[in-house]
């Protein structure tokens, strides 16, 4: 297998497990009641540290190894953001649904004030990785992070706007409020923009990857390239009508049918 098929197929490899075990971890948190939200986000904090160790000390590690540990590092610091949000932990202080009808405005302020402190937090982060990489030799975590960042922002702006593809089955209770500001429709001007940019980013990483002549280089831009494809994936899964939830529903318990929860 050769260095950018083995980086490639990581890069699904991982995106495919590391959303699951979020899922996973969140239902279970769900099925535990109020307070295990919170434990969940507790016991899921080395993911935090951890990710953070591996991110600043592979800045100037431009092995194989280093470039792999930089791409996770990413991702366990990303994962641990996404656990905290939705097991309802760093969410927002506005916990209502949406009224119908509301003037555009209105609706970017309600939705904001559910994910604010979320969106703070991954800013937080964003501005910790790039200030922390400048002038670094290996830049795989940082434009990990960028593609993440970006490519999340783009999408939350798209289920504003108006999608014709909203999946809101994998929201735990605490978080249904969220799909009372997503928006149904055909289409919104965001849109071709977004996939525009992402194909363009996707081949901007396959040509670094064509001209890369170390098999560490090729790999970084193989998971860049990888990351991004599955953003573009993603993006356009919000229009196209494709059982994607089949991907992960089979590997998560059973919802709690009990409604008592733990106070």
């Amino acid at each position: 297998m050769t260095p950018v098929v083995a980086a490639l197929l990581a890069a699904v490899l991982l995106w495919w497990f590391s959303t699951g075990a979020i899922l996973v971890a969140v239902r279970l948190a769900e099925r535990g009641g109020k307070r295990a939200g919170l434990r969940a986000t507790i016991i899921g904090l080395p993911l935090l540290l951890g990710g953070g160790w591996a991110f600043l000390n592979t800045l100037n590690d431009t092995s194989l190894i280093g470039t792999y540990t930089a791409f996770l590092g990413i991702l366990a610091l990303w994962g641990w953001v996404e656990l905290s949000f939705l097991t309802g932990t760093v969410t927002g202080p506005h916990e209502e649904p949406c009224p119908p009808n509301r003037p555009g405005w209105e609706r970017f302020l309600r939705a904001w004030a559910t994910i604010a402190y979320h969106e703070i937090a991954l800013t937080l982060l964003f501005a910790f990785v790039v200030l922390s990489s400048m002038g670094a030799d290996n830049m795989v975590g940082t434009y990990t992070y960028l593609i993440l960042y970006f490519a999340r922002i783009s999408a939350k702006l798209n289920l504003f706007l108006g999608v014709s593809q909203v999946n809101t089955e994998f929201l735990p209770r605490h978080l249904d409020h969220l799909g009372s500001h997503f928006k149904y429709a055909r289409m919104n001007w965001l849109f071709p923009i977004s996939v525009t940019i992402l194909t363009f980013a996707l081949a901007c990483w396959a040509e670094r990857l064509i001209a890369a002549d170390t098999s560490a280089g090729q790999t970084g831009f193989a998971l860049l390239a990888g990351l991004t494809a599955l953003a573009l994936l993603e993006h356009w899964l919000l229009i196209l009508p494709l059982p994607d939830a089949k991907l992960w529903r089979w590997m998560l318990p059973a919802p709690k049918t009990n409604q008592g929860e733990e106070r």
